[in-house]
């Protein structure tokens, strides 16, 4: 069989007396949507920054397309085709949103930042950028300040700006975090629109949008991989339920 886009093999983080990531280990295929979940304090977001380059493995291997990844910097991760959003958005909140992804899309073309001005005016930039904001809904918004937006919007833009990148993998770190039920509602649409179009891999708290969205779910508690498996699978599994039910959080 071929090696899955991603392949994480023994994956450890320590930090002082905490093991934030233990011994984990899985595979993701191309095209595929994995959703990685897991109580307050399980490891996500540290696995999530693990797979992107931002924090270094204690011990274990990252492969991406079959070439080891594990001690590359998130910058050549991110030529050769990884991307990430996170909890909290990271945009330029005084300029548009399609000045935001037109920047994104002239660094991935590989221009110095001192000729961000060109990225106002360039056609080159703008036309991909508006096709972008286009693709996730925020067309309507492209001459918004992203400042204006709301917070819906600012994690759509912001996967925008990964977008802009043309990855093969992108990573989304608690996607519908802080949402209100209309704005949690788009993500999930824009989610499964996306599906298919690329791998993702993602961690999410809830539940209801991991199980509408995940072609298989693996799920993490104090740092260890507990179950994995379809969301038929992880809903039937006994130590899913005591792990979200019967164990207290950690913060």
């Amino acid at each position: 069989m071929p090696e899955p886009l991603l392949q994480v093999t023994g994956l450890v983080k320590r930090f002082s007396g905490l093991t934030a990531t233990d011994n984990v280990s899985l595979g993701i295929e191309e095209g595929e949507l994995h959703a990685v979940i897991g109580p307050n304090g399980a490891g996500k977001t540290t696995f999530i920054a693990q797979i992107m380059g931002e924090l270094p493995p204690d011990q274990g291997a990252i492969r991406f397309a079959g070439e080891d990844v594990t001690r590359l910097p998130p910058h050549l991760r991110s030529a050769r085709g990884i991307a990430r959003s996170f909890q909290i958005s990271s945009i330029f909140p005084d300029m548009s949103a399609c000045d935001n992804v037109a920047l994104a899309v002239q660094a991935h073309a590989g221009h110095s930042f001192r000729f961000w001005r060109d990225a106002r005016t360039d056609p080159l930039l703008r036309a991909p950028a508006r096709a972008i904001l286009d693709s996730v809904g925020l067309g309507e918004r492209a001459d918004m300040p992203a400042a204006a937006l709301s917070h819906g919007e600012k994690r759509l833009l912001e996967i925008a700006l990964a977008l802009a990148t043309r990855p093969r993998l992108l990573l989304l770190d608690e996607p519908t975090a802080g949402m209100g039920p209309e704005d949690a509602a788009q993500m999930v649409r824009f989610l499964s629109e996306l599906k298919g179009k690329m791998t993702l891999l993602l961690t999410e708290h809830d539940m209801d949008a991991v199980f509408a969205l995940a072609d298989r779910i693996t799920v993490l508690v104090y740092g260890r991989v507990v179950a994995g498996g379809t969301a038929d699978e992880i809903r039937a599994s006994a130590e899913v339920r005591r792990a979200y039910l019967g164990e207290d959080d950690r913060a």
